[in-house]
């Protein structure tokens, strides 16, 4: 059916290239809102009907006439039915819809995948700093940017996946005051506690149980290795630069840690302070001064970015000559354009909104050739955990967040991942710990790695009972005409084309969002006809449909970072489960 569906695309072209030669729009099919429709569907009669003067119905009539000379269309099309004010729909032939598990069964795991298009993009996600636990924030951020990068290089970029942190200034010295007192004995609550003594306008010392472990293991002069550091303690209380080191590579590992077992890896890691090492900040400063955009005013260096679209001029340079966190932010990100990415992405908390612009702005400042909207930005909002019917707020060993090692702990890290991408990335969403842990068609992930067990189950009793799977790929695929077949068939077809647009759109929930739908298809199909039927010729054509069904609901679970598992445990309300595909 990907053929079948790429050759009715260039029909469709060569259709609307007939019937307005100089229209500015771009020929695509849609799918029905209701099967009793068709297979496919065409709207382009209703834009096409003004710079035409004529009626919608009119030019559909015109458009269908074009397509009923087209070779594809007399090839793969069974009717073509103008509906409504304009709407045409297509019906396909049987053969055009059952092409789809042939063509599932020769591309495998390859399955919708592009072949490499000799471009790079940089991906910068969880970017935290060494100063605790991964929270349920990096959390959503490791679920959408590690998703993202698979979507990315399913589409032929070579990805690199990068982490940001810094590991100076004021929260690494608070968490390095923190860390002495618990050394020297002291803890939260203490009067020596409430401030840094050195600072008292920072913030509270960092209170969770973390700091005491990182203090005894300071005291016993342990060596910790990150995947980009590696420390020995050196056991001195008073060695402060000894423990701001211990402590930030011992957190660093605790970090690789909480990813490791997320399934999430990163190609590089980049440290802010090599901005200031190599004089990256100083020379941005420079750059954005010999621009033009900057001036001095209240004892600051300020930069023009109302020029760019900002809602007004930010500071550059602190009256105490520090710079403001955006400029390094701009140095980095000078950083990765002269790296060679030519495509960037920042996924981000929606408390970064105010920086995008600022960022933006900095980098037209610098005149070093950087194209308007770069880099991109995919920012996601707050996850509010629910338990028992309350909400948590609190974790035990981080002090007063929830961590991510809290939610895989609680749950599973299939269930985490999915359930983090499971709605768009700027909508409120809330991660209820009792709905993960269903057994039941209530549960997302369950229901479609349900769904790939079921498969397996059928696949593995006609195995028991002495067939061949390996004659899938010769069964006799115009034996599948039952309407939930040709359902199932169909929306197999989609997935190129959902992966396609899933990554041009930085929309990882398209992805979970399709697989609950195969699932859903599967289980009707399941619920509506026989697998293993006497008729050797049509089970070997129905085991090859699920074998095709198994493979798409894998590669779709493989881009979420999700696994496919051939057996589950379930409860016996989910026998037969009702779609969950809304």
């Amino acid at each position: 059916m990907i053929q079948a569906k790429s050759e009715l695309a260039q029909a469709l072209a060569a259709a609307v290239a007939l019937v307005a030669p100089d229209a500015a729009v771009t020929p695509a099919f849609e799918s029905p809102k209701q099967a009793a429709h068709g297979d496919l569907a065409i709207t382009l009669a209703m834009q096409l009907a003004k710079p035409l003067r004529l009626a919608p119905r009119a030019v559909a009539e015109q458009l269908v006439a074009a397509l009923n000379a087209q070779p594809a269309v007399q090839r793969w099309v069974s009717a073509l039915e103008i509906a409504g004010p304009g709407f045409i729909n297509l019906r396909l032939k049987p053969e055009a819809k059952q092409a789809v598990v042939a063509e599932v069964l020769a591309g495998g795991e390859r399955f919708g995948v592009q072949p490499a298009n000799g471009n790079k993009v940089i991906v910068e996600f969880v970017s935290a700093n060494p100063t605790g636990p991964l929270h349920v924030g990096h959390a959503s951020q490791a679920a959408l940017g590690s998703t993202v990068c698979n979507l990315l290089a399913s589409q032929g970029w070579a990805v690199q996946r990068e982490f940001y942190y810094n590991d100076a200034g004021v929260q690494i010295g608070t968490l390095a005051h923190s860390t002495q007192l618990r050394i020297k004995g002291f803890k939260p609550g203490d009067a020596c506690w409430p401030t840094d003594p050195d600072n008292p306008e920072s913030k509270k010392f960092y209170n969770g149980e973390y700091i005491a472990d990182i203090a005894a293991d300071f005291l016993a002069k342990k060596m910790v290795k990150a995947d980009d550091r590696e420390f020995t303690a050196s056991g001195d209380p008073d060695d402060l630069d000894s423990i701001r080191q211990f402590a930030v590579a011992y957190l660093r590992h605790e970090q690789d840690l909480d990813l490791q077992a997320f399934g999430v890896r990163f190609d590089n890691y980049f440290l802010e302070t090599n901005l200031y090492a190599n004089n990256a900040v100083e020379t941005t400063v420079g750059k954005l001064v010999a621009s033009g955009k900057t001036y001095e005013a209240d004892n600051a260096l300020w930069l023009r970015t109302t020029e760019y679209g900002d809602d007004k001029d930010r500071v550059m340079r602190k009256s105490d000559g520090t710079y403001t966190y955006f400029v390094p932010d701009v140095a980095y990100h000078l950083d990765k354009w002269e790296r060679g990415f030519a495509k960037a992405i920042n996924v981000q908390g929606s408390d970064h909104h105010g920086t995008v612009a600022r960022v933006r702005a900095g980098l037209q400042a610098a005149n070093e050739g950087v194209p308007q909207g770069w880099p991109d930005y995919l920012l996601h909002k707050m996850i509010t955990v629910m338990r028992g019917g309350q909400e948590v707020k609190i974790s035990k060993r981080a002090g007063s967040y929830v961590t991510l090692r809290d939610l895989i702990d609680w749950t599973s890290r299939d269930a985490v991942r999915f359930f983090l991408v499971s709605r768009k990335a700027d909508t409120e969403f809330v991660f209820d710990i009792d709905v993960a842990l269903k057994q039941s068609d209530e549960n997302p992930v369950f229901y479609v790695q349900y769904a790939h067990a079921r498969i397996c189950s059928v696949l593995r009793q006609f195995a028991d009972k002495g067939g061949d799977l390996s004659k899938v790929g010769q069964a006799d695929l115009s034996l599948l005409t039952a309407p939930s077949e040709a359902a199932l068939m169909l929306k197999l077809a989609e997935f190129p084309e959902t992966l396609a647009a899933a990554a041009r759109d930085l929309a990882p929930h398209d992805i979970a969002y399709y697989a609950r739908s195969v699932a859903a298809s599967f289980h009707s199909y399941y619920a509506a006809e026989r697998f293993l039927v006497d008729d050797a010729a049509l089970a070997l054509a129905r085991l090859a449909l699920l074998t095709a069904s198994a493979q798409v609901l894998r590669n779709a679970l493989a881009i979420l970072g999700v696994s496919a598992p051939e057996a589950m445990n379930r409860d016996e309300a989910v026998d037969t489960p009702t779609p969950a595909a809304s």
